[in-house]
């Protein structure tokens, strides 16, 4: 059975890489920074640059000073509801993917504000996005071989490709097998 989390997952994870490689959890950097008089984002990000405290760790120590962001408080359940929430009769059909994803061993489902990362423990495979008032976009990473209707699109991360679904029927064999060589290829396997 598969995973759902949401962004305490990845809050969890830069904490843990912070301790990895600084040897100090954020409550220590946030104690001392406090008692250096840090009280911007810019100063706290001065302040750790110089430290050698960078990047994610950099993020989990600002989280711990000035707070988490209102929707990083917000459970799975929670994002997954406000994706849909004024285009109700595309849940269904998302729903579906999800449920796939579940059920599918080694797929672990990210929650995010707007869009549902599937992912294996390598990486990123596909991500759902409520695209639009009347349908929902699934974004591969890979030209998954024949998948109607899959589209190239321009994107600035590494889904470049996309196949539009507007009714629970899309979500079909021939869908499931393209999400099953999407797996597969973030497995670092291939499914032929």
């Amino acid at each position: 059975m598969g995973e759902m989390l949401s962004w305490q997952s990845m809050v969890d994870t830069n904490a843990a890489r912070l301790l990895r490689t600084t040897g100090r959890t954020p409550a220590d950097w946030a104690s001392d920074a406090r008692a250096a008089g840090i009280t911007t984002r810019e100063d706290l990000s001065r302040w750790l640059t110089d430290r050698g405290v960078t990047g994610y760790n950099l993020m989990s120590v600002d989280w711990e000073v000035f707070g988490l962001p209102e929707m990083f408080r917000r459970s799975a359940d929670e994002l997954y509801a406000a994706q849909y929430a004024d285009r109700p009769a595309l849940k269904p059909l998302a729903d579906r993917i999800l449920l796939w994803a579940m059920d599918t061993p080694g797929v672990t489902v990210q929650m995010r504000k707007t869009y549902v990362s599937l992912r294996t423990p390598r990486r990123k495979f596909a991500q759902l996005t409520p695209g639009t008032r009347t349908a929902v976009d699934l974004f591969f990473r890979l030209a998954v071989p024949d998948l109607p209707g899959l589209e190239p699109v321009r994107a600035a991360d590494p889904f470049a490709w996309r196949i539009r679904l507007r009714q629970e029927d899309d979500v079909d064999d021939a869908l499931l097998r393209a999400l099953n060589a999407a797996r597969e290829d973030g497995l670092g396997r291939s499914s032929a």
